[in-house]
């Protein structure tokens, strides 16, 4: 199988080919935020150029983008009309908020705007009970009323979300069915208890209005996507990334965009826990540092960390999960921390102190260096004045060391006093320290001791920074895939085709384990998790029961669940096979463990289940590719390099160059060193040695005589 994998992110769009004869080739290209897909084109011309792949050999296309993510946070997506319950009409106005970072010192505070306007929030007279039970039927009249208003009011597209939909939705469904009879034909319709029906009115109200706010966008750029690439010659399926790490269908992305929404960072650290796999390593952090931001992740047991709750567009580095930091979405994703740090960020000095981020140069006019028009400093400038970087650049461009010491002298030397060398080491520093951050959120911050991890470093600039990284937290071993500089977009190769499916399903755990009562509410959630399980197949347009698939599925059933009385519950994954009261019991001590590790307290109080979850997947037709050729011994005796000067311990020295490809299997790097590719540079520091493996990975290990870790920012 070829398959064609490719990665839209804020400044660069990666693309990466696999064929059936197991070797790799990528490109890497400046992305065109105007219209993504030129710059996206470009990349996959190149890289069929390279594989001598003619565009219709490709049997698979898979794409992550940063689209619907970009629509929240710019506010570009189309005029929505939200629906809700009378009585409700001011939910979103009122939402929740944090004040966080300088906004709690702020006396001119300032609420974000509500995501719909009051003018376009419209109520309908109809409630349901928590039971499910109708207390007030849908007032019929009352609602093809509010269908007119909404048909003159410009929407163009509708969120409905009913108090309790997720126990009865027959309001839901009619309501849709008045409102879509009185739009023109194709207007979206999105109903809360089809996108997400969980408990929580307010959070499954944003995530079905984000829904619907992104949906058309996404549907337009899919189509258009669609159209260019058949263009080009390429027919292959599309498909695209969602928040978890599975795929979707074009299709349903475009009905389901608010799944979307991490699409390309939850490739990185799926990308990362199969490069660990490989190597026999299954407790990782993923960092991923691209050029606009960085992003770290949590894979334990060789199993990436997946949240139920997240922010999108909020402050801190609060790793998604602070309430009223941003937007709330209530759909699957790969449980991360990012912060405003990437090589394209912005350094700057404010009242005396150095700055970098959270502001970005992106892809026009980029860094100084680029020479594209950029004139402020930013992280990939001050790498290459202190020599991490080669002047070559990243195969389309070269980089211009005199431009980039202008900058860095303007802008930050002359402010603070200090010579070029020495403010380029200070911008290097607090990016560590900044993205360091990320790092902290996933692992101290939840009680989680790094040091017994394997940093993973993907993203083009991550390589150059990993290694000090790993330093400031007594990391002792760091793992640079092959391919390093486009990770994301090499993890979406062999991404898996996934839909996860939820409901709400209250019961007190106890209830489950014992008496006539927990075997009809055992039976019920086997009854539960049947639908869903049939309702997610039908979403990858597989047949119910998948006994016709030629791959078989993997189905993955799991609950909620929290102590009475609280609000928020950990997802726990059941056993295999029928749900019983063992498989219960085995939840709830699972669930108890889960909580003193996390918050250090062991209580045995009552549980509740609150959800219900599958996640079906079809695991991707892919056979073990082997790995490319590398250099043997008998091919170099020597491996080819040349020397740089390079800062290093606050002065400039010598260090060995080596190039990436010419490095045979077992080449062993003693830093300093710096090891280069096309689209990365690693930074080999003192007290590091590695190994390159037989797929070309990088294996570094701190000398622990030389270790200077244990300092977490």
């Amino acid at each position: 199988m070829i398959t064609l994998a490719t990665d839209v992110g804020g400044t660069f769009t990666d693309v990466v080919l696999t064929g059936a004869d197991g070797r790799t080739h990528v490109a890497k290209t400046l992305t065109t935020p105007r219209d993504p897909t030129t710059g996206l084109l470009r990349g996959i011309a190149r890289v069929l150029a390279a594989a001598g792949v003619e565009p219709g050999e490709v049997d698979r296309f898979v794409h992550a983008t940063t689209l619907a993510t970009n629509v929240i946070l710019e506010r570009r997506g189309v005029p929505v009309a939200f629906v809700t319950t009378r009585g409700f009409r001011s939910m979103l106005a009122l939402g929740r908020r944090a004040r966080v970072e300088e906004e709690r010192f702020d006396l001119a505070f300032t609420p974000v705007e509500p995501p719909v306007p009051l003018t376009r929030t419209f109520e309908v007279p109809e409630r349901i009970a928590a039971s499910g039970a109708v207390l007030l039927p849908l007032d019929e009249d009352a609602a093809g009323r509010t269908a007119r208003e909404i048909a003159g009011s410009g929407a163009a597209a509708v969120a409905i979300c009913l108090l309790h939909s997720y126990a009865n939705p027959a309001h839901e469904r009619r309501l849709a069915e008045l409102i879509a009879a009185r739009l023109p034909e194709g207007t979206p319709v999105v109903a809360s208890s089809e996108v997400w029906p969980e408990l929580g009115e307010y959070e499954r109200a944003t995530t079905t209005l984000m829904s619907a706010y992104v949906g058309p966008v996404m549907a337009a750029y899919l189509r258009r996507l669609g159209a260019e690439l058949c263009g080009l010659g390429v027919n292959a399926p599309v498909h695209v990334m969602e928040s978890a790490g599975g795929v979707l269908p074009a299709s349903l992305a475009a009905d389901r965009a608010v799944f979307t929404i991490e699409s390309g960072p939850a490739a990185g650290v799926i990308a990362a826990a199969r490069q660990g796999a490989r190597r026999g390593l299954s407790d990782l952090i993923s960092f991923d540092m691209g050029g606009t931001t960085a992003k770290a992740g949590l894979v334990r047991d060789g199993r990436p960390g997946v949240t139920h709750e997240f922010q999108v567009g909020g402050k801190g580095s609060f790793g998604g999960r602070r309430p009223g930091t941003g937007v709330p979405i209530k759909v699957p994703a790969i449980d991360l921390a990012e912060v405003g740090a990437g090589g394209g960020s912005i350094a700057w000095v404010d009242a005396g102190t150095l700055r970098v981020g959270p502001r970005s140069a992106g892809a026009s006019p980029g860094p100084a260096c680029y020479a594209r028009g950029g004139t402020r400093p930013t992280v990939t400038d001050a790498d290459l004045v202190l020599g991490y970087l080669d002047t070559g650049g990243f195969g389309e461009f070269r980089l211009d060391a005199g431009l980039a010491e202008d900058a860095i002298a303007e802008h930050v030397a002359r402010p603070l006093g200090a010579g070029v060398v020495e403010a380029a080491a200070a911008v290097h520093d607090v990016a560590n320290a900044q993205m360091g951050a990320a790092i902290h959120v996933v692992t101290v911050r939840r009680g989680i001791d790094p040091r017994t991890f394997t940093l993973v470093a993907l993203g083009g600039a991550a390589p150059t920074h990993v290694a000090r990284l790993a330093e400031r937290f007594g990391i002792g071993r760091v793992l640079v895939p092959p391919h390093a500089g486009v990770g994301s977009a090499a993890g979406l190769l062999h991404a898996d085709l996934a839909m996860e499916r939820a409901r709400t399903f209250a019961a007190p755990a106890g209830t489950l384990t014992s008496g006539s009562a927990g075997r009809d509410a055992l039976a019920e959630l086997t009854r539960v998790f049947t639908e869903l399980e049939h309702t997610a197949a039908g979403d990858l347009g597989l047949p119910v029961g998948m006994a016709d698939t030629e791959v078989e599925a993997v189905v993955v059933r799991s609950v909620g669940v929290r102590f009475v009385g609280q609000s928020h519950a950990f997802t726990i994954e059941l056993p295999a096979g029928p749900v019983t009261r063992e498989a219960i019991g085995q939840v709830t001590e699972e669930f108890y463990r889960r909580y003193r590790e996390s918050y250090g307290i062991d209580l045995r109080d009552p549980a509740e289940l609150t959800t219900a979850r599958v996640r079906l997947v079809l695991p991707a037709a892919a056979t073990a590719a082997p790995p490319a050729h590398r250099p043997s011994r008998r091919d170099h005796a020597v491996v080819r390099g040349e020397k740089r000067r390079a800062w290093f311990g606050g002065e400039f020295v010598d260090v060995p160059v080596r190039a990436r490809e010419d490095c045979a299997e077992g080449t062993e790097l003693t830093g300093p060193c710096i090891v280069t590719e096309p689209q990365a540079s690693l930074l080999v520091p003192p007290g590091w040695r590695g190994t390159i493996d037989a797929h070309g990975a990088v294996l570094l290990e701190a000398r622990p005589s030389d270790q200077r870790g244990g300092r977490a920012p």
